[in-house]
């Protein structure tokens, strides 16, 4: 009797707990299951450092179970801001993927305000690219060798000072040889050096650059302070180098008018007498 009496306590009590679950925990496992809430979904291909626009991203509504705690759910926060890793269509946004800022490899692409240019110089050999060893914020001359084919080397005077802001190895990626790398890995070195530069200096480049080698010397490391000096210096020159031709005074401009209303009413008075 005590072994039945046993067997229908527990049966009671499977009885209750089936009772429990059934009426308490499936429905509010069934209710979390079919609540909703809005995320942000790629819709189109957003690249590395890519900036996030509008039609990028769009809102859905999807099931809130089992949705990771740091999905983005507001669409408008990750507009304007750049992803840290390559999105494709359909993916979630996570708090991981989108950065106030761009990679700081890339940063200084997005700085640019319209009044200089980032141009990439190749480096031909070691040696004209000071063996490897510039980095970015460094101030360069720019020497180039048979300027316009006169048999002459010279650092034209649009090139005094120039400031570097990337170099780059053939892979794309940068290689500023400042950054220490692992012990047994390679070190890359660099095939092109990116000048901050205004347009005029931008065409010289452009042009000793198809005509043959550039070399780049060290002039200044250190400080952003410092090197603005160097800066505004080579910006005075470029002033002067391309200042606006002055424009004639009344009285100059009166003269010729003059001048010339004189030729015109002299070869009327020819034209008569003929």
């Amino acid at each position: 009797m005590q072994f039945l009496r046993n067997r229908t306590v527990i049966g009671i009590i499977c009885i209750v707990f089936s009772l429990i679950i059934c009426f308490a925990v499936t429905p509010l496992f069934n209710r979390a299951i079919s609540e909703k809430t809005e995320i942000a979904r790629v819709v189109k291909e957003i690249k590395k450092d890519e900036e996030i626009t509008a039609d990028m991203v769009e809102t859905v509504e999807v099931g809130a179970y089992n949705l990771p705690e740091s999905v983005i759910t507001d669409r408008n926060s990750v507009i304007g801001k750049f992803a840290s890793a390559e999105l494709q269509p359909g993916d979630y946004i996570l708090t991981s993927k989108v950065a106030d800022e761009p990679a700081a490899e890339n940063s200084y692409l997005y700085n640019l305000n319209g009044e200089k240019q980032a141009i990439s110089v190749s480096v031909k050999s070691f040696a004209n690219g000071l063996s490897g060893k510039l980095q970015s914020g460094d101030i360069v001359s720019v020497i180039a060798p048979d300027y316009k084919k006169q048999g002459m080397t010279v650092i034209p005077p649009e090139l005094q000072y120039v400031e570097v802001i990337a170099v780059t190895a053939n892979s794309g990626s940068d290689a500023n040889t400042g950054e220490q790398t692992e012990e047994g890995e390679d070190r890359e070195l660099p095939d092109t050096v990116t000048l901050l530069a205004t347009p005029e200096q931008s065409l010289v480049l452009a042009q000793l650059e198809a005509e043959g080698d550039i070399h780049l010397s060290l002039v200044y490391r250190g400080t952003q302070e410092n090197a603005v000096e160097f800066v505004a210096a080579q910006e005075a020159v470029l002033a002067e180098l391309y200042a606006p031709e002055e424009e004639m005074s009344s009285e100059e401009a009166s003269g010729e008018e003059a001048a010339e209303e004189e030729q015109t009413e002299m070869a009327v008075e020819d034209s008569m007498e003929e």
